[in-house]
């Protein structure tokens, strides 16, 4: 495996700077930031990606997921926070944004054995 992601994921790894936030708290942040354009590029990109990753991510334990497994895994649940916004939202996904200021993500089970989930990009995000 060479690059920041396993093989065969290539497709994804001009996203990982963008959506690869630690924290659902910072998915969520990720998600309000960002623009319907870049969203939807990312979603368009992970999309067909999804089945095989999810797959190649099952085939061991997480506590054996080497650091470019672990950043499959957080392009994969900020996927998830992409799919809320085109699928669902669409074009309503910015005013929708602007209510989830008001929820604080204090922890997912996604975040692992980590404390609270506030790495200041939420907080900065609410200021």
């Amino acid at each position: 495996m060479s690059g920041l992601l396993p093989e065969g994921f290539a497709a994804l790894q001009s996203y990982v700077a963008r959506w690869s936030g630690e924290t659902a708290a910072a998915r969520a942040h990720l998600r309000d930031s960002a623009s319907f354009a870049e969203a939807e590029a990312f979603y368009t990109a992970a999309q067909p990606l999804v089945e095989p990753a999810l797959a190649y991510l099952d085939a061991k334990p997480l506590a054996n997921h080497d650091e470019r497994e672990r950043r499959l895994m957080r392009l994969m649940l900020a996927f998830a926070h992409a799919a809320l916004a085109i699928e669902m939202q669409g074009k309503e996904e910015r005013a929708h944004s602007k209510l989830r200021g008001h929820m604080r993500i204090t922890r997912a089970s996604a975040d692992s054995s980590r404390g609270p989930a506030d790495d200041g990009q939420l907080q900065e995000h609410r200021n």
